[in-house]
């Protein structure tokens, strides 16, 4: 790799050990998928995806610790994924004391992510591209963030320019101001490896499709065809929260990182066809490969007849747009039902940011009047906890759902779940 005369001195030690060891990892990591050089971080913010105290981090907590007394300090402020915690959130007595060993370290945590460059903001969210959050970067800026939700749509929706890092590699990044020069930053490793044709009779699921486009790609970028034809040629916030959706589960479902749509998506309006590599694949998803695809979801519950305990709802985080949504669908459809509060506890996550401005407006009484929580956590972090994992947990999350034991199931099953009851 060919580095320049600051980053050799960073290598050689010039500006501290802590920093050399910084610059060696991400060296080492470069190299390990041929990047030639090293390029700028010109994303004004990071994003961090370990955001968990948990109490069996402690040569990650020896490592920050290591950073903040070496002054190797992040050169831009960055914002993280959700909290694990919030005392709102149903759990019974067992369920907060294994809580409270898991996350014996956030407190400690956080301060060291505070010395380091957290955002004072309360960025906790894995939608930190949200108005609300400030950590919207443009197009062609380069970033060095984990999370991968964030990453796809910050490559996909907004056309900057990412790798899907792992925890770490993306604040030795942000330390540095610097990333290896390879993947999905460079043009060639933009390019699509698949043609995605939508030839569904509706408008597709979100979660469902991307979950379909996932599974089939991997870690491919897929240039998807037709999608348009459902969401418009513009990104307004309804196509801006489809969008979220989809891609979560193109990345959790299979290793996407980005994808085009056909005059939608920044690149592809822009460079339109000229994407799609020559000896592309290609994909038709109509409803029968959609229905396949959801059908075939295991069911892990140790009972699958039980009925839920609880639901999740935004994972990755609800926008505020989408929690309005909710906070009409909700209400009238327990309306129809005669029923004033929803059938099994629910929680519905958003960011803190989110969260403040949508507390303060009537609809956030409305939801809160049905039974429903408003919490910032992850909800993937509350179902790491093994007493956790073991409920009969539901959720409209394909994300939530590949990581856990949680049973997914369309909104508007979901819908009709919360407000009537009855069997799955």
């Amino acid at each position: 790799m060919q580095l320049t005369t600051e980053e050799q001195e960073m290598l050689d030690g010039r500006q501290g050990e802590a920093m050399a060891k910084v610059m060696k990892t991400l060296v080492m990591y470069g190299e390990t998928f041929g990047a030639s050089k090293m390029v700028p971080v010109t994303g004004k913010y990071g994003h961090l995806v370990t955001s968990f105290g948990l109490s069996v981090l402690d040569p990650v907590y020896g490592l920050m610790d290591e950073l903040i007394k070496g002054g190797a300090l992040s050169k831009q402020q960055f914002s993280i994924d959700p909290r694990p915690l919030d005392k709102n959130v149903p759990a019974n007595l067992i369920q907060k004391l294994f809580f409270k060993i898991m996350y014996s370290k956030q407190e400690m945590y956080e301060g060291q992510l505070t010395q380091l460059g957290l955002l004072d903001n309360d960025p906790f969210t894995c939608a930190c591209y949200f108005d609300e959050v400030g950590n919207t970067p443009k197009e062609g800026e380069i970033l060095s963030w984990a999370e991968s939700s964030a990453v796809v749509y910050a490559n996909s929706v907004l056309g900057a320019r990412c790798n899907r890092n792992s925890g770490i590699i993306e604040l030795f990044g942000s330390i540095a101001g610097r990333v290896p020069y390879f993947g999905l930053l460079t043009d060639e490793g933009r390019q699509a490896d698949w043609i995605v044709e939508i030839r569904t009779s509706k408008k597709p699921e979100a979660q469902v499709l991307g979950s379909a486009i996932g599974m089939k790609v991997m870690e491919d970028v897929p240039y998807i065809k037709g999608l348009d034809h459902w969401l418009g040629a513009e990104l307004n916030q309804d196509a801006r929260d489809y969008l979220k959706d989809m891609g979560a589960a193109t990345a959790s479902n299979g290793a996407v990182g980005l994808y085009h749509i056909e005059n939608l998506t920044p690149e592809a309006v822009r460079l339109g066809s000229s994407l799609i590599k020559a000896d592309a694949k290609t994909y038709v998803i109509d409803d029968a490969e959609l229905e396949r695809v959801q059908r075939e979801y295991p069911c892990i519950w140790k009972d699958p007849s039980a009925a839920p305990k609880l639901c999740f709802i935004g994972c990755p985080h609800l926008s505020y747009e989408q929690l309005v949504h909710w906070s009409k669908a909700l209400p009238e459809s327990l309306r129809q039902a005669g029923r004033s509060k929803v059938a099994v506890p629910t929680v519905m996550t958003t960011s803190p940011a989110v969260l403040k401005k949508f507390t303060a407006t009537p609809e956030a009484a409305r939801l809160r009047e049905a039974g429903v929580v408003l919490s910032y956590i992850c909800p993937l972090m509350y179902m790491n906890n093994p007493m956790c994992g073991k409920m009969p947990v539901i959720t409209s999350s394909n994300k939530l759902r590949t990581y856990t034991s949680a049973r997914y199931f369309r909104d508007e099953q979901i819908l009709s779940y919360l407000s009537k009851g009855g069997s799955l």
